[in-house]
């Protein structure tokens, strides 16, 4: 694969492959954690803490994740009432009340941890500062209002319909369905 193709797909899939690598190493963490406690009659001092501000990351990139794949859970249904370009309006005007939340959230987070927060605060066992945990907060925020903004860029100027997983899976169920029953009366 060519340098500026693999560069484009890492840069799409950060969020999924950073989610994933912090979901296997919590995960791994915990179980050395419980088969350490079960056999050896040790606790690894900075498991459970670590594997916390693991869990933390993952949750908050994993919010960006579902924002990239429009999959959060809003209430959308009113909107199906309405006519295409109505509903792409209002959809869109619910959306950049969301980014204004998020950048306001970005900016609210960042002056917290860099102006802040004191360098004298740090993890408890690790003696890490507790700054580089907390940074998830704008970069979570930040990334969530870029994968927005990108997926209304798409359905406005590309016509991408953006539709969550769950909806592609049924209508895509709807569609397997009709063909099949196309078979059955023929």
């Amino acid at each position: 694969m060519p340098v500026k193709k693999t560069l484009i797909h890492l840069a799409n899939h950060i969020e999924e492959y950073v989610c994933g690598l912090l979901l296997s190493s919590f995960v791994l963490l915990l179980f050395a954690q419980i088969i350490v406690r079960q056999f050896f009659a040790y606790s690894i001092p900075w498991g459970d803490e670590v594997a916390t501000y693991m869990f933390v990351w993952f949750a908050y990139l994993g919010a960006v994740v579902a924002a990239k794949m429009s999959a959060h859970n809003r209430v959308t249904f009113q909107f199906g009432f309405f006519p295409p370009i109505v509903k792409k309006v209002s959809e869109t005007l619910a959306d950049l009340i969301w980014v204004a939340f998020n950048l306001y959230f970005t900016w609210l987070s960042y002056d917290f941890v860099f102006n802040k927060m004191n360098m004298f605060w740090k993890s408890q066992t690790t003696g890490i500062p507790m700054k580089y945990f907390f940074m998830v907060f704008p970069i979570a925020f930040l990334l969530m209002s870029i994968r927005i903004l990108w997926n209304n860029y798409l359905t406005w100027f590309k016509s991408v319909d953006m539709l969550d997983p769950e909806s592609q899976e049924l209508k895509n169920l709807q569609k397997t369905a009709s063909v099949e029953k196309a078979k059955e009366t023929r």
